[in-house]
């Protein structure tokens, strides 16, 4: 709903009436299984994509990093906006970061890339004494269970917090050297139907093709390797100071899941191999050189050894 507000405030400062049609989909409602059990990250649009389609709502406002590769035929993305900060953020009542977890310490994350990324990094300190364990639910509920004591220390995407007002709640905002973003991460995204020219003409305001460019790069890096919450990738693409996009990219592989899907259960989850690692740099100045970076990367990290899910 915060994005929602947002976008609508965005567009009436732009001299557009907007009222909020406010849904709950099926990833709000799921929180007993990950993810990559129930569905992905379709889960979180295809209502709004229903509303669209009956014209009951005009444009969805969604977390780029929760919206499919790619769209169903009738659908496009109409808009990128600025980019919050897309890291992942460290949040313990008790711990300073990683190194500061006590003996067993529980960590809860709700993402495979965090968990592949936690683990080739807990593993590297000689900390195998640390277990993740699942995480959902909004953001009030994931701070609430930490608050109680299940969990040690979580992670979080940052841009949430900061919107929420809770950025007081962050120890430690993880850099891309030690948690590598997730595509997409941080910035809002805005589907319309196809056929609606008018509602992309009055969307192109918000547009920040800075953003657009290095999501499109890291959402092709995605798409290659299959593009679901089922696949441990982390894409990140940065501007250069020489103006190039610098894209980054990692992809694990974890053994030891929980194949019940059951979220209660604390599963001492390991790396299958080392992690996959991938960067190269380009000049990008349009949506088809992004995406041609991204499948780049791709094909490197596939070279080496990453796979898509079967």
């Amino acid at each position: 709903m915060w994005q929602a507000e947002h976008v609508q405030a965005c567009l009436r400062d732009l001299g557009h009436n907007v009222s909020l049609l406010g849904m709950t989909t099926k990833g709000d409602q799921i929180l007993d299984k990950t993810l990559s059990k129930v569905g992905g990250k379709g889960l979180f649009v295809k209502e709004l994509e229903l509303a669209l389609a009956s014209g009951d709502a005009h444009i969805a406002v969604h977390s780029l990093k929760d919206v499919p590769m790619t769209l169903p035929d009738g659908f496009e993305l109409a808009c990128v906006m600025t980019r919050e900060d897309p890291h992942d953020a460290w949040v313990s009542p008790g711990s300073a970061d990683l190194a500061d977890l006590p003996q067993g310490a529980v960590v809860g994350t709700s993402s495979l890339r965090r968990v592949v990324l936690l683990r080739s990094r807990l593993d590297a300190m000689g900390r195998q004494d640390v277990r993740i364990k699942p995480l959902r639910g909004n953001l009030d509920t994931r701070l609430k269970k930490l608050d109680s004591g299940e969990y040690h220390a979580i992670v979080l995407a940052a841009a949430g917090l900061k919107r929420l007002g809770l950025a007081d709640r962050i120890r430690q905002v993880f850099t891309p050297e030690v948690m590598l973003p997730s595509a997409g991460q941080g910035a809002l995204g805005i589907e319309i139907r196809s056929d609606r020219a008018d509602l992309r003409e009055a969307l192109a305001p918000l547009v920040h093709q800075p953003t657009w460019l290095r999501v499109a790069a890291e959402r092709a890096v995605s798409r290659a390797l299959g593009g679901s919450c089922s696949v441990p990738l982390a894409a990140h693409a940065t501007w250069g100071a020489d103006g190039q996009l610098v894209l980054d990219a990692a992809w694990g592989e974890l053994v030891d899941l929980d194949a019940t899907a059951d979220l209660t259960g604390v599963r001492q989850a390991k790396l299958a191999k080392p992690l996959i690692r991938a960067q190269r740099t380009a000049a990008v100045n349009d949506l088809a050189a992004a995406e041609a970076l991204g499948l780049s990367v791709a094909q490197d990290l596939i070279a080496d050894g990453a796979t898509a899910p079967q």
